[in-house]
């Protein structure tokens, strides 16, 4: 990426999305609704979390224009408007998981070597 393409980053927008996402219950709550539309009584059963928690972080999540609800008969079903964030969330995952380990190896190098 270049200088000119980091100068262009929304950095305001990219500080609220992740606030947004910082909350470990809305990621869980992400990662449970998958690539499909689920009712919040599958969300409530594949996270633990009770009802009215649910309703909260999805709320928070729908205002941040994460996920969007359709109403089918008397239910809410749930969706991510873009399939993408899965793979945006399981990406920096990966990344976390390979930098933490890079890191690791550096510290026990330099304690190794007595730095």
């Amino acid at each position: 990426m270049s200088i000119d393409a980091y100068k262009k980053l929304d950095v305001k927008s990219l500080g609220e999305t992740f606030k947004i996402l910082a909350e470990p219950n809305r990621l869980r709550i992400l990662k449970s609704m998958g690539l499909e539309c689920v009712p919040v009584s599958d969300i409530v059963e594949a996270t633990g979390l009770s009802q009215t928690n649910v309703s909260f972080h999805l709320r928070a999540l729908r205002e941040a224009g994460l996920v969007k609800g359709e109403r089918r008969g008397g239910y809410v079903y749930y969706c991510l408007y873009d399939t993408r964030l899965l793979e945006l969330l399981a990406a920096f995952d990966q990344w976390l998981h390979n930098h933490r380990a890079r890191l690791a190896g550096e510290r026990g190098t330099a304690t190794a070597s007595g730095g």
